[in-house]
């Protein structure tokens, strides 16, 4: 039992922030990012070439995959997403327009890596045994980060000038306007904002998993899974959410394991039932 709740902490704290990315974006712009898994992959084949190809520092890799994917972000918002935004009143063009963007995402990421599964060195070594528990010494240190950049993320959108008028934004657009908050800006910066926290749960865990070009979908439907069980544009339910599928998907794993990989399909049947007991989540408020 200890060891199942050990590797849903673990699978929990890097969910949860890969849907804080997403859940953020969709909260100031109402905006579903689909490209989300991509660019996690991105933020995972920028540290693989920093750290594993160029050998440099896994910090400094990592650094710079927020960097990147930050600088990303906010180009897409500014040359894409706050033009159809601006030009078309129908929700139906952002999330064409966030589809186009995973598939030209991946064709590039396809173009310029290929289609074999990367890895890198491990970041550190050796196991940590206990009587019950058993988990490498690495994926505790990827899962203390996780939970740290949560703890940071949280206290920078309560305390911060930026936090704090992203809050405003996702309650109130037009009142937050009003009162003088730049919406434009903050929308560029809350983008950007998610799009880093991707990227560095990628660099964090191609150094675990590995990366190929494939895995964005895969990656986007556990983050809209996430986000569907704590409720859309909700901070805490997109963290509750992340800790909840890592939970199931751990237990599943224990438990589902003699009857094959059925556990995201048991995992999809939950889903299904709860969204029509609660269709907008945990936390969530009806959308519109």
């Amino acid at each position: 039992m200890e060891q199942v709740i050990a590797n849903g902490l673990y699978l929990g704290a890097q969910y949860a922030l890969i849907a804080l990315g997403l859940t953020l974006i969709f909260a100031l712009m109402n905006v579903l990012n689909f490209a989300h898994g991509q660019m996690y992959v991105l933020g995972g084949f920028v540290t693989y070439t920093i750290y594993g190809q160029l050998k440099l520092p896994f910090v400094l890799a990592l650094i710079c995959s927020g960097v990147t994917l930050a600088i990303v972000g906010a180009l897409m918002e500014k040359f894409l997403f706050r033009t159809v935004i601006r030009r078309s009143k129908r929700e139906e063009s952002t999330m064409l327009l966030a589809a186009a963007t995973a598939f030209f995402l991946d064709a590039i990421m396809l173009l310029l890596f290929g289609e074999k599964q990367r890895g890198v060195p491990k970041i550190i070594s050796g196991v940590f045994v206990s009587d019950r528990v058993i988990l490498p010494y690495d994926r505790i240190v990827v899962g203390v980060v996780a939970i740290l950049m949560i703890a940071a993320f949280m206290l920078f959108m309560q305390y911060s000038k930026p936090g704090r008028a992203m809050r405003a934004l996702a309650q109130d657009r037009v009142a937050a306007q009003l009162m003088g908050v730049k919406v434009e800006r903050y929308s560029m910066i809350g983008f950007a904002l998610g799009a880093m926290l991707a990227g560095v749960v990628g660099g964090l865990l191609v150094s675990i998993t590995g990366v190929n070009s494939g895995i964005g979908g895969p990656i986007s439907i556990k983050a809209f899974l996430m986000v569907m069980i704590g409720g859309a544009g909700v901070v805490g339910g997109a963290i509750a959410g992340g800790f909840i599928l890592g939970m199931m998907e751990s237990v599943g794993l224990a438990t589902l394991r003699e009857y094959g990989d059925i556990t995201y399909l048991v995992i999809f049947a939950l889903l299904m039932i709860f969204l029509s007991i609660r269709p907008h989540g945990l936390m969530g408020k009806p959308w519109g």
